[in-house]
Formats: structure tokens, sequence, C-alpha cells
């Protein structure tokens, strides 16, 4: 179980999957998860990607494998970012290909407009806009978690996330899957992070960017996306047809798929 010392008293698991051919000189992709997730998250992923490029999947500081956060840590994406670029640095990736879904996707484009020399090509897959509605609901989302649990949560949410054609048994892994987050990791991210506000960033972003959405997510939408996405003089939009909006995981090999059609066409330097 490969780790990185990303600070004191923080080891970030991570894995590696890279089935490119052992005497090319392969790119290098960076996967970042949602919240209450880990690496994990793209299992579908890995078998269309890792032989075509080196695949590296973090669990971010907090979940999966990597060391819970206190509840009173102080969040913010630079911390986040940092983290991500340090374990790039230890792999020998200056450059990569960005690949995100969810709040990863809030996360990766304010890398992309803070880290530009980062970033080759950024993909963004059902993630909200650039300020996101709802901070209201901390609050009462913080007590929530405390006294019901996060698995109870994620049972209450999932149809939004995965939409009314995901299979049973798939949304039972999910919610199970969610609900392993550890409590104080989440109770923290929820407050900060999960509410950022990159109207700022977006702008910023330099690099061919692919945003993914479905005509009926509801994060936001296919207008409300549009106009951010917009934004970003060097991008695509690609609408897909269903309800969900953890679109990495209800249409895995169809983004996937459109992941690596973007990166051949529009991926080179």
């Amino acid at each position: 179980m490969p780790t990185f010392d990303a600070s004191p008293n923080l080891e970030l698991h991570y894995l590696v999957d890279d089935f490119t051919d052992p005497w090319s000189q392969g790119e290098t992709m960076l996967l970042l998860h949602g919240n209450a997730e880990s690496s994990l998250a793209w299992y579908a992923w890995v078998p269309l990607l890792a032989r075509r490029f080196r695949v590296v999947r973090p669990d971010m500081r907090g979940y999966g494998a990597s060391t819970p956060m206190p509840r009173d840590f102080t969040w913010t994406l630079d911390v986040i970012i940092d983290d991500y670029a340090r374990l790039m640095d230890s792999l020998g990736a200056g450059r990569f290909h960005l690949v995100a879904a969810k709040i990863g996707g809030v996360i990766a484009r304010a890398f992309a407009a803070r880290r530009p020399e980062r970033v080759a090509t950024l993909t963004v897959i059902g993630s909200p806009p650039p300020l996101r509605k709802g901070a209201e609901r901390i609050p009462a989302l913080t007590e929530e978690f405390e006294t019901k649990g996060v698995e109870h949560w994620a049972r209450r949410t999932m149809a939004g996330r995965l939409g009314d054609q995901f299979p049973r048994e798939g949304v039972e892994w999910w919610i199970r899957f969610m609900g392993r987050t550890p409590l104080s990791t989440l109770v923290g991210f929820n407050a900060s992070i999960n509410y950022s506000d990159i109207r700022a960033d977006v702008p910023k972003i330099a690099c061919p960017t692919l945003v993914i959405t479905t005509d009926e997510s509801g994060l936001a939408s296919v207008e409300e996306t549009r106009a951010w996405q917009q934004t970003i003089r060097d991008s695509e939009l690609l609408v897909l047809p269903g309800n969900s909006y953890h679109v990495a995981a209800t249409h895995a090999e169809r983004c996937a798929q459109a992941t690596l059609e973007f990166i051949a066409r529009r991926g080179r330097p």
C-alpha cells in the first residue's frame, strides 16, 4: 500500500495503475475523487485509462486509507492542492492530465487555475457550479452526521447522486462505501471545502478543458453548467442523457472514453 508523507502527521495513500508499453515514455494522469470517497471510486475507469496513461489515484487527506483529519482541521483548497502537487513531484510527474469528479472537480479547477504549469488538460465530471448553493444547511448536516451517522446521510441523499437507472445493488455499494468516511473528516470538510467559491479561478484556467454533465443533473441545469464552462476559453461541454449528478460513476465507461478522445484531440503541447 504506497503512501506519501505529505506533511507531519499525514500519510497520503495512493495507487498507481500503469499498463503502458514498458519501452514507452507514457504520460501521467491524476484522478481526484469526490466527497466521502477514495481512490476506489475510479474502479470502472482504470481498465480503460491505464493502458494509455500512468494513472495516479490518491485518497484525499482524511479519506480512504489516508490519515483521518481532526474535526478542527483548517481546510483550504490550497492545502489540498499542495498535497497533490507534492505527491506528483515525488512521482516525477511535472505535468499531467487532471481528471476529477464531484467536489474533486472544484479542487481540480482551482488546481488548474493556480498551478497552470502542472496541468496539461482538465476533465471535470458532474461537478458543482463555481459557487455552490446551500451553505446555510451546514449546521443541520453536521447534526445529521453526528447523531445519525455518515451512512444515514449517504443513504438519504444517494438517489440524487446516482439517478433512477443505476442498479439497486450498485446503489447499496455506494452507500456503504461512502458511509465508511471518518466523521471528523466529513464534518470539517463539509463546513468549508464543500461550499468553496472558485468564481475567480475558473476564468483563469488556460489548459484544454472538458466538462461533462447530464441533461437532468440535480447539481445544476445544462444552461447553468454551460454558463461557467464557457468562461474557460479553451473548453468543451459534453451532455449525457440521465438524471444522476455523479456522472463519473453512472456513466463511467462513456466518460472515460470521452476523456481519452478529448486528450487525443486536444492534449498535445
